[in-house]
């Protein structure tokens, strides 16, 4: 997609003046920082390409000036309204800061105290706690109270719109997870709480307060807490992703732990909060807080005398080539924003990206806007970005395979120039890109900076080195008996929970991408690991009858279980749009597109007659389909030619391993492909052809197949079934077990050995590299000599 870029110059933008004005009317950079902006944007617009970014926007500050914002992309991709300096985005946790500010200015009243146990403000919050220790605003506000990553009620996953009271409330069902002050654990439960402080003190509810008191006076005029109108018109659509490379239009329900990361801003707001926070908290209309106030939440809390880095009160405090630096990253539904600032230099960025999980691009761009910044002012040549590129295809396919060191298990995957990291030691998985010579970095937007290379047969991974072990010849083993109804998906569709099978662990894989191995307490109770995400939790699990898992209660929140049509073995089905006669009819009398050019005759060969070992079970002459009535009078499968004599090569070399190939469908003549269409409801389409394009069915090159085991004549049984529209049928899904994503694994390697490529959406679709050079058909099984 062409994206379309518009650059802003806020020229002499100080904090609290309108903002809409000003993010109009620029034009351009300051000149000192001119040649910063085209180096950003050179870098900014190539990361857009190479990681499918919808929509980015940044803001740079000098002290009290705005020197630079951009947008880039589009914000509405429908209209293709392009992005720019006042687009609004989702800043997901970045919101806490300013949460903090407000419980801030009220300490500097006298009408709090952080060390103060939080029940004197909200005497109804009694989480289970049998430290001793009481829960305090300084814990809370630095993620050192021990509570629960989420709520149970108001939590990330709820769409329910739940008060910020009930979301409180709900934490009463809980237990903190370790004693307060004794491990960081990062809790969005814990701003919740601080936020409903600041609703009780006040008697208002929180976002009208929060903006009264702290966005007002920081004069942050296109920011707020609640989707008001006029934000919401200029908001970025955000995008979600999967592993298994599904896109899908991000979801905007409110947060009922709003103060955690509830806020919509654009990237000039974000930037006059940067130039208070350098006037020591002065805004336009005088102190939002004291000079003394900010360098308290820039202090590291509970952590070893001498720390320069660590939690603060709402800021990350670290460091940027030696120079301090304060920041917070945001991730919410289709959101990465990064807020950056060097407060002893008074030089900061704010980055947003409207696709989900792309925080390690967000912190890099700024990590470089402010390497840039510093040589621009320091009159300094500008330093060169690192880039990186897709690796050669001989570089993916000598690099893939499994390497191991002690416990820890490395994977490398590679398909065509695409290559992804994935290690026990790792909680989400990497891609890896070429970076100098055939060292790899990690770079895919989620990730940067891992470095990988070869070292004879072995893999280095930042130094550490991994032997390489051979190819693994028998299929991975059935899981536990007690772990069968508890595989599955739990979960609402804007955010999936995966139980999975892995290496033979029982894994959680959350939030889209977060993949955790459990240690089993019972048989119904499983405990994610001391680190990441949702650490030191538990996940139980409430089974039915049968025995199968009815639920979850994932750290603290109540995951139901997904279940869908075809779930036991059976076929999958839909209620098409219209009867079935109806659709028929319509198809025969419509005529399949006209095409022009050079084409190959046809030459349809009938599978079995090439090999009688090739089994059939082609549903679409029965009525176990998913339109529930037979399509075809014949039970046949035809290929081209030179398709159909790969295709029995694939099974040859199948047969080597005690598998072959069970054929659901080959050639389709092209009215069937209209019926399937005009049927399909429209949120399934991606799993039926567009008949005004034609399909490769129609063209005697697409293959629906399985394998049957050659002892047992049964068909295997992999991730999700023929013709399920889920997305337990993409070719990456990772759920399921291992077995049966290795017999997934196996077909699929057997058909490209052959030239068939697996179409993204369907692990059992295969089409043969020569597609292109035949004929839309639409003859009738009928019509050929038996």
């Amino acid at each position: 997609m062409k994206r379309a870029t518009r650059t802003l110059i806020l020229v002499g933008c100080f904090a609290g003046t309108p903002a809409h004005a000003q993010e109009r009317a620029a034009i351009g950079p300051e000149p000192a920082f001119a040649p910063v902006a085209r180096a950003l944007t050179t870098f900014i617009e190539r990361e857009m390409r190479d990681k499918r970014i919808p929509a980015l926007s940044i803001a740079l500050v000098d002290d009290q000036r705005t020197v630079w914002s951009a947008g880039f992309g589009e914000e509405d991709r429908a209209t293709h309204r392009p992005a720019d300096a006042s687009t609004v985005y989702r800043v997901g946790s970045v919101s806490k800061l300013f949460t903090d500010i407000g419980v801030m200015q009220l300490v500097e009243r006298g009408e709090v105290e952080l060390d103060a146990p939080v029940s004197r403000y909200v005497p109804d919050f009694t989480p289970k706690n049998s430290s001793g220790k009481a829960i305090t605003l300084r814990q809370l506000m630095s993620h050192y109270s021990g509570l629960v990553r989420e709520p149970p009620a108001g939590h990330y996953f709820d769409d329910r719109g739940t008060t910020l009271a009930a979301t409180v409330a709900s934490l009463n069902a809980t237990s903190i997870v370790y004693p307060p002050e004794t491990k960081r654990k990062y809790s969005n439960a814990g701003i919740a709480v601080v936020g409903y402080v600041l609703e009780r003190r006040s008697g208002e509810p929180f976002a009208a307060y929060l903006k009264r008191s702290v966005l007002q006076p920081l004069g942050l005029t296109s920011s707020a807490f609640e989707p008001e109108p006029a934000l919401v018109r200029r908001l970025a659509q955000g995008e979600m992703w999967t592993l298994h490379d599904r896109s899908f239009d991000a979801p905007n329900f409110q947060l009922g732990m709003s103060p955690a990361g509830s806020m919509y801003s654009t990237m000039p707001d974000l930037a006059r909060f940067m130039s208070v926070l350098f006037a020591g908290g002065r805004g336009s209309g005088g102190a939002v807080v004291k000079a003394a106030t900010l360098d308290s939440m820039w202090r590291p809390q509970y952590a070893p005398r001498g720390a320069r880095g660590g939690a603060g009160l709402g800021f990350q405090v670290g460091a940027l080539d030696g120079r301090r630096m304060v920041s917070h990253g945001g991730a919410i539904y289709g959101f990465a924003t990064q807020l950056a600032a060097l407060p002893d230099e008074k030089l900061g960025v704010a980055v947003s990206a409207a696709k989900d999980g792309m925080n390690a691009l967000t912190d890099r761009i700024a990590d470089e806007a402010l390497r840039l910044m510093l040589a621009a002012r320091a009159g300094r040549p500008l330093p060169a970005i690192d880039t990186t590129a897709l690796p050669s295809r001989a570089l993916a396919a000598s690099l893939a395979g499994t390497y191991v060191r002690g416990n820890v298990t490395v994977d490398v995957v590679a398909r065509d120039s695409t290559i992804v990291l994935r290690s026990t030691a790792l909680d989400h998985q990497q891609g890896l890109r070429r970076w100098r010579g055939d060292t790899l970095l990690s770079d895919d937007g989620m990730s940067y900076g891992t470095r990988v290379w070869r070292r004879g047969g072995a893999l280095v991974v930042d130094g550490v080195s991994y032997v390489r072990r051979a190819p693994e010849r028998r299929l991975p083993p059935a899981p536990p008996a007690a772990w069968r109804g508890l595989v599955g998906e739990y979960g609402w569709d804007h955010n999936v929970l995966y139980i999975l099978e892995k290496g033979g662990r029982l894994t959680a894989l959350i939030e889209w991408f977060f993949e955790y191995p459990l240690t089993r307490i019972s048989d119904d109770v499983y405990a994610f690991p001391n680190s990441g995400l949702y650490a030191g939790e538990r996940l139980v699990f409430t089974r039915d009858a049968r025995g199968r898992a009815s639920q979850v209660e994932a750290a603290s929140v109540v995951f139901p279980r997904r279940s869908w049509v075809g779930e036991d073995g059976d076929v999958f089905r839909i209620t098409p749009v219209k009867p079935a006669e109806e659709l028929r009819t319509a198809a025969l009398a419509a005529t399949p597109p006209v095409e022009t050019g050079e084409f190959r005759p046809s030459d349809l060969a009938e599978l079995v007659l090439l090999d009688s070992t090739i089994r059939l079970d082609v549903r679409y002459a029965t009525d176990r389909n998913f339109l529930s009535v037979p399509v075809y009078t014949q039970a046949r499968a035809f290929l081209q030619r030179p398709a159909a004599e790969a295709l029995v090569r694939a099974h040859r070399r199948l047969k080597s391993l005690g598998y072959g190939l069970l054929i659901h469908d080959g050639y389709r003549p092209w009215y069937v492909t209209k019926m399937f269409r005009d049927g399909t409801p429209e949120d399934k389409h991606q799993f039926v052809a567009d008949p005004s394009k034609g399909s490769r069915h129609n063209r005697g090159c697409a293959v629906d197949l399985t394998m049957y085991d050659l002892r047992t004549g049964e068909p295997v049984v992999t991730t999700g079934g023929y013709d399920e529209m889920s997305d337990r049928s993409y070719p990456e899904y990772p759920g399921g077990t291992s077995r049966q994503r290795a017999l997934r694994e196996i077909l699929r390697s057997a058909m490209e050995a052959e030239g068939f490529s697996v179409y993204e959406a369907e692990w059992w679709h295969f089409d043969y590299k020569d597609w292109r050079l035949y004929r839309i058909g639409n003859q009738r099984f009928e019509d050929f000599a038996r």
